[in-house]
């Protein structure tokens, strides 16, 4: 073969592989510029076909309201009750003896007992000191008083403020009141001469003040002429010795004999009163007025004894006599005559005087007017 026809050849050869290669390029181009199409033809039917979520729509309900707040109730007052005092019974105590210690009515402390015989009672035996339904009085100027408490708040709810209210506010056109003034107003304006000229034309515009209207002469009431009139006062009425006294009221006490003070608490601490010397049949008195609550001897060691009770508090005891003069029950007045001086249960003549508040002995001393 001739190198020409060869040449030839291989050119020949060399397009027609161009031309397959060509078109093999151009089928797949094709190809995936089909497959491309379907592709997004098959995203966009199913985003189309997608059927969208049942919403349903309903009407708004108004928020429940917060329940209301009861209000707490107010708690009662608390009351200090404490139980009864008692006392026990002792070897050689007498019902007359306790009721002296305790400021008491020796019939008054057998009744709220239940003792029939005021001679019979046994050691160890537990005696109330009060009369039934009543408690120990509780202890002087303490009060018990309960907190006070604010009912519970509801939910968004604000506690009203215990303040006293803000003074109001400046209300344009407002009147002047009593408490409160709108007008004048005062202006700060910085210092000229035509500042000044401007106040002095403005207080020479001012009408003068109007003086207020006379008035008039007071009538005269008609004179009184003095008559001589017969008043009749009412008489008081009887009032009952004793009575109309406070518990606590201390009364006014006077010496119940004359004589020399020669035992006093002072001297001797064991001693319950001061003893007065005397001479027999000396009378003696009440230092105050009050009620007999016992005459008699009937406890160890003050012989012939006479108590007077004043009040719920205070009472006084007169010892040693010679004869009492009064019974048990009896009012009597402030130094009247209760009894005669004498030495029983004592060696010598003398009255054996006691204050005592609420059945505790006070020294005599401290009571009675200066000797």
């Amino acid at each position: 073969m001739r190198p020409h026809a060869a040449l030839v050849l291989l050119l020949s050869s060399m397009s027609r592989s161009a031309f397959a290669s060509t078109t093999f390029l151009n089928r797949s181009a094709r190809l995936a510029a089909q497959l491309a199409i379907v592709a997004l033809a098959i995203i966009v039917v199913g985003c189309a076909s997608r059927v969208p979520a049942p919403v349903e729509e309903r009407a708004t309900r108004p928020a429940r309201p917060a329940p209301a707040a009861t209000p707490a109730p107010t708690p009662a007052p608390e009351v200090e009750t404490r139980p009864p005092p008692t006392y026990t019974v002792k070897r050689g105590d007498t019902l007359y003896k306790i009721a002296l210690d305790n400021g008491l009515d020796y019939r008054e402390l057998a009744a709220w007992n239940g003792i029939d015989n005021i001679n019979l009672i046994r050691e160890g035996q537990s005696l109330r000191l009060t009369a039934p339904g009543e408690s120990a009085p509780a202890a002087p100027g303490v009060t018990t008083t309960p907190l006070k408490t604010l009912p519970p708040l509801a939910s968004g709810e604000a506690r009203p403020p215990t303040t006293a209210p803000a003074t109001p506010l400046a209300v344009p056109g407002a009147r002047n009141t009593e408490n409160y003034k709108t007008q004048p107003k005062a202006l700060k304006e910085p210092w000229s001469e035509q500042a000044l000229r401007d106040v002095q034309r403005s207080a020479s515009a001012l009408p003068p003040p109007t003086p207020p209207p006379p008035t008039p002469p007071e009538a005269l009431p008609p004179p009184v002429v003095a008559r001589a009139e017969t008043t009749v006062e009412p008489k008081p009425e009887a009032k009952r010795i004793g009575a109309g006294m406070e518990d606590d009221e201390k009364p006014s006490w006077m010496w119940p004999a004359t004589g020399k003070v020669v035992t006093g608490i002072a001297e001797n601490p064991n001693l319950k009163g001061i003893d007065i010397a005397g001479k027999a049949g000396q009378p003696v008195v009440a230092s105050a007025a009050g009620k007999v609550v016992y005459a008699g001897s009937g406890i160890r060691g003050y012989g012939k004894l006479v108590i007077v009770k004043h009040n719920a508090t205070w009472l006084s005891a007169y010892a040693h006599n010679r004869d009492i003069l009064v019974k048990e029950g009896q009012q009597v007045a402030k130094g009247q005559s209760i009894a005669e001086m004498g030495n029983t249960d004592a060696e010598q003549v003398m009255l054996h005087f006691e204050i005592r508040r609420h059945g505790t002995p006070v020294d005599p001393l401290k009571y009675l007017p200066p000797a």
